[in-house]
């Protein structure tokens, strides 16, 4: 205490004794007096007045004025009330909870602590950021009055936890304590906050019965609750009843009727005030042009910016952000941006949220340049600590591709939540730097960011991206048992939709049935990336499983799910089911029109198809290229090409789209199939397509079926010149090389390797039975193969007495003949199928195979389909073959 400097005493007198009384005795000589001053140093405690330490408390000398009460303390001291107020208020302005922790510990200086005193200590607490310490001190109180109240309540409200607010107004009412005037709106505005109409509508009748529904300030509160409850009525009816309303009032019950979506009856409201002589302020407008922008009238919000200059309100940050955001979050970003530009020309300077919108804005669009120009304009204005600003810059970067950028901005925000460290990982695993994004990944764990369920979705994501599913099922398996995060629907979504993007479609479905059986419910983007990967002959089954799984889950409501259901039961050999889920669809757009047009032309079925496309332009609806290119396909099986023809010009003329590859591959075949061969040439040069594969290929049928050899020739060595490398399209051309050779025709170009130095593919054919799906190759050597289905398939040779099957066709197939490579796998598939289905009743054989179908086994078919009256579904890699009564769907020409 030597050293304590207090400022009405001499420094000198500090160590010195002056005696507590002088004697004024007559037996005392006035004289002598002056021998009884001592000037020892005295041992005994200095005592401090309360004013000092008060002043060392206003004075920011809080270590001095600790030790003043420590040692006030350990003498047994007591302070004045009023200095011990004042010390609490000392706290309060210099915000030390630590010295009033010190002074809560030393009450006892007090003699005794009254209701008042406590109150302050609360308030101390409260104000200082001691939440948990005021609550402690409130439930401590014997005695609470208003005063009590208000400062917890206050306290509640500055944390912003309005919930608890709501619960103390009916913890006071029980103490029989009532709230006063400036109470009220404190309490009504956390009701409001929390969404609580139910408090409010007591606190309503409480103000009611205590008369002060004439008070506007608590009038307004109960209109604000009733208004952001979204309790349109009850703040309509209580608006109109008020004796008095100024703009407050007015805004609330704006508010209201915007976010019960009613705008114009707003803007009604707005005229309504101006004849009541209130003028709309800036707030009145901001409530409205926000309530449009939500609403998604964005033109109509924009108007108002304009209305409200002309009655001479001028914009804020506010305005001008709001309508920002509302253009962003309806799509219109480059309308965003400008009005970002606007709002700089009229001088406004913008907010964090502003520069976050407009970074956001240049994210989505991919426009660097400005993002980069608005990273500048964030730095010139100090925004760069601003979390949203650094995870919007982050994030654009790296959707835009400028990774080292975005890791420079990464790298020096000072503060990171994990939305920034998740906008890091996903550029990177958008880039494919799956190690750098697991870096960051264990990093950010390593600094204390938990991660959430989209960081570790981000990062299978990205493993999926790569093509590495295992280790993407590796952080699948280990969200919730490392990660300690529930999986969503989400994560199996990915895992899923990364299986089939990799060809593993029965582990797909596999993971489609575990997701089930986790009690995780599939949603339409689940469907969504399922079902293709059932859309052929074998995938019927799963699709009705999956079909299943949309009804018990009323997953049939989503448009877009119906029409994959359309196209996928059409694909996967059922178009019967494919008409009738067409039929049950209220609305129809192009998709699901598209969808059953083009299954019935892949089913070989032109007449319901052409009928449809009549149906479809009766109702008005505009036909787009895939519709067009399945209908020029249907008058090529129907063999009508002048139709078709017709059907290709409109494409231009009409319906003023250009013809695509499609469209002109399908015309190819149309002229094709009708043997007008020259007609297609000519037209392949025409429409200066010479340089595209499938048009040669298109052609290359048309010749091969048709037996012109000349022609084959010539479109073999535009295939050759096309794809040179390419196995498959060696093999052929050196097919049609060694017959045109053997026919005297002279070669011309670059030759293939000879036909016998060729390794000619395997034909593979794959057949379910039962639920098991079984798969033959050509030439199988199987038990299975030579005990029972070789002498079944030699049988049925020699019963099939027919006669020369070729009438002229060039014989040109992607496998090798039987004489050399052995029986072909679908004959096997096909006898497997009928020695193995029950008796009695239809028979349906579906067969999915991996080359084109020789011709041998396309008549094999034909005639088993006739003399054991099955049908046969077999799609190889050129369409899909419906045998049937000794006929095929694809007319013979395939």
């Amino acid at each position: 205490m030597e050293k304590l400097f207090i400022p009405s005493f001499p420094k000198t007198c500090l160590n010195y004794q002056i005696p507590a009384k002088i004697d004024n005795s007559p037996e005392v000589h006035p004289k002598s007096r002056k021998k009884n001053l001592s000037f020892v140093k005295k041992k005994e405690p200095i005592i401090i007045p309360d004013e000092e330490l008060y002043y060392l408390c206003r004075n920011g000398s809080l270590l001095e004025a600790e030790k003043a009460i420590d040692s006030i303390f350990q003498q047994g001291t007591k302070v004045k009330r009023s200095t011990y107020l004042n010390l609490l208020e000392s706290c309060i302005d210099s915000g030390s909870i630590h010295l009033g922790r010190i002074l809560h510990a030393r009450v006892g200086l007090f003699p005794e602590p009254d209701v008042f005193l406590e109150t302050k200590l609360l308030s101390m607490y409260a104000k200082c950021g001691g939440l948990v310490d005021a609550r402690k001190v409130f439930d401590s109180m014997r005695e609470r009055n208003l005063y009590t109240w208000s400062a917890m309540i206050g306290a509640y409200s500055r944390e912003l936890r309005w919930k608890e607010v709501s619960k103390l107004f009916r913890l006071m009412m029980e103490d029989g304590v009532l709230p006063d005037d400036f109470l009220f709106p404190k309490i009504l505005q956390g009701c409001a906050n929390c969404g609580d109409a139910e408090t409010g509508k007591l606190i309503h009748s409480v103000v009611i019965k205590l008369g002060m529904t004439s008070c506007l300030r608590v009038s307004n509160s109960i209109l604000a609750v009733y208004a952001k409850c979204g309790a349109l009525s009850l703040a309509t009816k209580f608006f109109r009843r008020m004796k008095e309303r100024d703009v407050v009032a007015w805004n609330s019950v704006l508010l209201a009727y915007c976010q019960n979506g009613k705008h114009e009856e707003a803007v009604g409201l707005v005229e309504e005030m101006e004849k009541e002589g209130i003028a709309p302020g800036l707030v009145t407008w901001n409530i409205l042009i926000g309530g449009y922008n939500q609403l998604g009238k964005c033109e109509a919000a924009m108007d108002l910016m304009q209305k409200m200059e002309n009655f001479g309100v001028t914009a804020d940050v506010f305005t001008w952000t709001a309508m920002i955001s509302g253009l962003i979050h309806n799509g219109k970003r480059y309308q965003a941006l400008d009005t970002f530009r606007k709002m700089f020309l009229a001088g406004v300077a913008p907010n964090g949220v502003t520069i976050m919108s407009a970074v956001s804005a240049c994210s989505c669009l991919k426009i660097l340049n400005l993002g980069s120009e608005v990273h500048s304009i964030a730095v010139k204005m100090g925004f760069m600590d601003d979390l949203l600003v650094g995870n919007a810059l982050v994030d654009m970067y790296s959707k835009c591709g400028k990774l080292e950028d975005a890791r420079k901005v990464f790298d020096s925000m000072k503060n990171k939540d994990v939305y920034t460290w998740n906008s890091m990982i996903t550029g990177y695993c958008q880039a494919e730097y799956c190690g750098k994004a697991y870096e960051l990944f264990t990093e950010m764990q390593e600094e204390n960011v938990k991660p959430n369920i989209i960081t570790w979705n981000t990062m299978i994501s990205g493993y999926i991206k790569n093509g590495d599913e295992g280790e993407a099922m590796d952080l699948f398996q280990r969200i919730e048992k490392d990660g300690k995060v529930q999986r969503n629907t989400a994560s199996w979504n990915l895992i899923i939709a990364g299986y089939i993007q990799n060809g593993k479609k029965d582990e797909a479905l596999e993971l489609f049935r575990k997701m089930q059986f986790s009690r995780f419910t599939p949603n339409s983007v689940t469907i969504l990336s399922l079902l293709p990967a059932c859309a052929n002959l074998l995938g019927s089954k799963m699709v009705r499983e999956i079909h299943g799984c949309v009804l018990r889950r009323k997953l049939d409501a989503v448009h877009a799910v119906k029409n994959a259901l359309t196209d996928i039961y059409a694909k996967s050999g059922d178009i019967e089911y494919a008409r009738t889920i067409f039929k049950c669809m209220e609305t129809k757009d192009i998709i699901t029109w598209n969808s059953l047009i083009g299954g019935y032309v892949f089913h070989g079925s032109y007449g319901p198809a052409l009928d449809l496309f009549d149906q479809m332009k009766t109702l008005g609806i505009k036909p787009n290229r895939g519709t067009l290119a399945s209908i020029i396909l249907a008058h090529g099986l129907m063999g009508n090409v002048d139709e078709g023809k017709k059907v290709f010009s409109s494409i231009a003329d009409v319906y003023h789209i250009i013809p695509a590859l499609e469209h002109c591959s399908a015309m190819v075949s149309l002229y094709g199939r009708s043997n007008r061969l020259e007609e297609a040439l000519q037209f392949i040069q025409e429409m200066n397509v010479q340089s595209e594969t499938p048009i040669w290929e298109s052609f290359l049928t048309g010749c091969r079926i048709h037996g012109d050899i000349d022609l084959a020739i010539h479109a073999a060595e535009n295939l050759f010149s096309l794809e040179p490398d390419n196995p498959s399209t060696e093999n052929l051309v050196s097919q049609i090389y060694a017959l045109g050779t053997k026919l005297g025709r002279s070669l011309e170009g670059k030759k293939p390797r000879k036909e016998n130095l060729l390794q000619k593919p395997l034909g593979q054919s794959c057949i379910e039975v039962r639920n098991s799906i079984y798969t033959f190759t050509t030439g199988d050597q199987s038990k299975l193969c030579t005990d029972v289905l070789y002498p079944w398939v030699e049988k049925m040779c020699r019963l099939d007495d027919r006669s020369d099957q070729y009438n002229g066709e060039l014989w040109i197939e992607d496998e090798g003949r039987e004489a050399t490579c052995g029986i072909h796998s679908e004959k096997f598939a096909m006898a497997f199928g009928l020695i193995s289905s029950s008796r009695g009743g239809p028979k349906t054989i579906r067969i999915l195979k991996n080359l084109r179908m020789c011709r041998d086994c396309h008549d094999t078919a034909k005639y088993i389909s006739k003399r054991y009256g099955c049908d046969i579904l077999l799609e190889d890699t050129r369409c899909l073959h419906h045998f049937k009564n000794g006929d095929c769907s694809c007319k013979d020409y395939w």
